[in-house]
């Protein structure tokens, strides 16, 4: 019986500078799916927009900048702070849905893998580590955990640098309300094999799950809500109603069942980190885990949120979260050593999963 441990040792993220406020949106003219103006004005649209999302703010990367050059940065940080040697890495696994999308072209760039100019920016010159890329949703950067874990346990890899990278705001059509959900970021992490019996620290469980029916068509590439758009280019969009109650049936089950799989009791976990798509959602995901083992009220602060400044930043959201929680850029959430956390998060797919921690 092997007793290794999965061990965050380092975090690091990217917050791009330019912000986009919500007024910022009160000047386009926004249109539905049936490609018809939407008659309400532009300003209460986006007024209606931060009382269901929480969003007030999100962040874009200037043009000088693209996925792989915010996921460099964010790696470059985390490896600092696990002071560990780049050129010791096993793997580096990139999370993102949209490669390189360079300013004012159409076609994504995912040749070579995002991970591969990664490892060619921090110059790891080591044969061995094999960098390679996760396209699964939003829930790309814990599916990369959830690899790299596996891995490790397997005995096959020892260090894993594990990234959530995208520029959303290269792909959202500006007159489709639900493009001001969307945010630009990356978020890093190193996970290091650890022996059991030096740490109580890591990943304790995990889960994950994918209804690919129906539900494949919830998120998706389409036409722009224009009628006079080039038929030629895509933008992400979503049904909206459609992921909201996807999520809200599914991913406090995928969560039950990470908590149950690590045999640990809901009232042990001291903070959640959820995948920051909005505001009401993430609330009322958290109300049905707790009310699955029967609990009505859910403790103060459990739950940080980034969203109302950061906006959706797809695979970013979680790693960001957890790195300014760790770093102690929240003052309401502090994070002290064994604390048991849970992470989650549900995106295009439909996909979700979670994974249980001990700090």
């Amino acid at each position: 019986m092997h007793h290794t441990k999965t061990v965050i040792t380092g975090t690091g993220n990217y917050i791009p500078a330019v912000i986009k406020t919500n007024n910022d949106f009160a000047v386009n003219i926004f249109y539905g799916e049936d490609h018809v103006p939407i008659k309400t004005d532009p300003q209460i649209v986006v007024d209606k927009f931060k009382q269901i999302t929480g969003i007030e703010e999100r962040r874009y990367a200037t043009e000088d900048i693209n996925a792989s050059g915010m996921a460099t940065i964010a790696a470059r940080i985390a490896l600092e702070d696990s002071t560990c040697d780049p050129e010791s890495i096993d793997q580096i696994i990139v999370a993102h849905n949209f490669g390189n999308v360079l300013k004012n072209t159409i076609q994504t760039d995912v040749l070579p893998a995002l991970a591969s100019r990664v490892k060619h920016e921090l110059q790891i010159k080591n044969p061995f580590c094999i960098p390679y890329d996760i396209m699964f949703g939003c829930p790309g950067w814990i599916q990369g955990v959830i690899q790299a874990d596996a891995y490790i346990k397997a005995g096959v890899a020892k260090k894993c640098l594990v990234i959530g990278t995208e520029t959303l705001s290269r792909v959202l059509d500006k007159y489709d309300r639900d493009s001001m959900i969307f945010s630009d970021g990356a978020g890093a992490c190193i996970i290091e094999a650890k022996d059991a019996s030096a740490t109580h620290s890591g990943i304790m469980a995990t889960a994950a799950m994918a209804h690919c029916a129906d539900e494949v068509g919830y998120l998706y590439f389409g036409m722009s809500n224009h009628p006079d758009a080039d038929p030629g280019v895509r933008y992400i969009k979503m049904k909206g109603r459609k992921v909201f109650e996807y999520a809200l049936t599914y991913v406090p089950l995928a969560m039950k069942q990470c908590l149950d799989k690590a045999e640990v009791d809901i009232r042990e976990v001291k903070k959640v980190f959820l995948h920051q798509a909005n505001e009401k959602m993430d609330v009322s995901i958290i109300k049905a885990l707790y009310k699955l083992y029967g609990i009505d009220e859910i403790p103060k602060d459990i739950m940080p949120m980034s969203i109302h400044k950061l906006g959706n930043s797809s695979v970013a959201t979680v790693p960001t979260l957890f790195d300014l929680v760790r770093k102690n850029k929240m003052p309401a959430h502090i994070l002290t050593q064994g604390d048991l956390v849970l992470f989650a998060s549900v995106g295009a797919g439909m996909n979700i999963n979670a994974f249980c921690y001990r700090v």
